[in-house]
């Protein structure tokens, strides 16, 4: 009789703890990242009331007689599905499409996320809600990555006042008309700005002379501060174009152009070619390349996890990548709260590596991933739940009546 009331006891402190589960499950059903769990029950031991009797050889063998002492919980599984993904629009949001998790150092040590809901912090750490920094690697001034291994791995430091230098200019390209009708000894002039080592803008004047020769002018460069003081002339090789308008000779010139200030010589290519000269009014377009210093205006992820900085002159660099982790296996994670795992005994060592490498998955940028939980599965398994916690209750009323009724028996 005490077996019975035991069987029931046990039956409804597991069932509370299954209730407890799914309790746990609905309430974070909105909880990014989230990972449902379940409970497997298992019977209890058995008593043993009779063992099992071997064949004879005039007597069949017998059965082992016992009783079960109730129900235990074997296993409490989180379930690793993953959810669905909500788009945010927030840059530094990441979604997960395949098996890894995201890296995070906390006080505590390393620890793996699926929520992928990052920030910068005051020190431009890219970080977690609660602080805890994101790993990966960080790459240089040049935006080169070192090796994508654990070796090199690290915070991701992405500082707002990122800039990228000055290039000095090296070549300028004309294009446009000079105009076939033009009578001899008229001029045209262009401008082109330059950039310096430092970042400081120069303006060349270009003027072009039409000689008397036909199809034929002559060209000199100036700096704007003194127009009239040519740095450079065409001499003994003007620009000559064929009776087609297009350029034969003496389309290219090269010049040193020394712009003071403390900074260096610029050797600068012209490219005269693909002016042309036809019965039109003259209108010529200089462009040289090279920029002046940018400041970090945006950023952006893409599905391999690399951030990329966009500058206010429109030129990208890669500031980082982020490291995803994997592990032979996942359910034996340890759930520490806030969304975060550790490694167990029974999960394995991460394996950290690069996104799209392995079965570690792909990033999905600016989207975050939902909790997995099925509600209507939830819901079903509460209803069974109290149903099983109502019957475990039923044996211990049953079994206090007998007990009741073998006390009566003195009577």
């Amino acid at each position: 009789m005490m077996r019975a009331l035991f069987s029931g006891v046990s039956g409804l402190q597991n069932h509370q703890v299954r209730m407890d589960v799914v309790a746990d499950n609905i309430a974070n059903v909105n909880t990014i990242g989230y990972k449902a769990s379940r409970v497997l029950f298992a019977e209890a031991m058995a008593q043993m009331l009779r063992g099992a009797g071997a064949p004879q050889t005039s007597v069949g063998g017998t059965n082992p007689m016992q009783v079960g002492l109730g129900v235990q919980v074997a296993a409490i599984d989180a379930i690793l599905s993953p959810g669905s993904t909500q788009t945010t629009g927030v840059n530094t949001d990441m979604a997960i499409d395949g098996a890894g998790y995201f890296v995070l150092q906390t006080a505590e040590g390393l620890a793996f996320t699926r929520a992928g809901a990052f920030s910068r912090d005051a020190q431009g750490y890219l970080v977690a809600p609660d602080g805890s920094r994101v790993l990966g690697w960080q790459a240089d001034a040049t935006g080169t990555l070192p090796t994508l291994d654990a070796t090199n791995l690290g915070p991701i430091q992405i500082d707002e006042a990122t800039t990228l230098p000055a290039i000095a200019s090296t070549q300028a390209v004309f294009t446009g008309n000079l105009d076939a009708q033009t009578a001899t000894g008229a001029t045209f002039s262009s401008t082109v700005v330059v950039t310096d080592s430092l970042g400081v803008q120069h303006t060349l004047v270009l003027t072009f002379t039409k000689t008397a020769t036909p199809n034929e002018w002559d060209w000199s460069l100036a700096d704007s501060a003194n127009p009239s003081i040519p740095l450079v002339t065409s001499g003994a090789n003007p620009l000559t174009f064929d009776t087609s308008g297009q350029v034969t000779a003496n389309g290219t010139f090269a010049y040193t152009y020394a712009p003071g200030g403390g900074a260096a010589n610029m050797p600068l290519n012209f490219d005269l070619t693909r002016l042309t000269q036809y019965a039109e009014a003259s209108g010529v377009h200089g462009e040289a390349d090279g920029h002046g210093p940018e400041r970090l205006a945006s950023l952006g992820v893409d599905a391999s996890g690399t951030i990329t900085g966009t500058f206010s002159g429109g030129d990208t660099l890669v500031l980082g990548r982020v490291a995803l982790a994997t592990f032979t296996n996942p359910a034996g994670l340890t759930r520490v709260g806030g969304n975060l795992f550790q490694s167990s005994a029974n999960s394995g060592d991460p394996d950290i590596g690069a996104p799209g490498t392995g079965p570690r998955g792909l990033v999905i940028p600016g989207s975050v991933e939902m909790a997995n939980v099925d509600l209507a599965q939830q819901f079903t398994d509460m209803i069974t739940t109290e149903r099983g916690f109502q019957a475990n209750a039923r044996i211990i009323t049953t079994a206090d009546e007998m007990l009741q009724e073998l006390a009566n028996l003195k009577r």
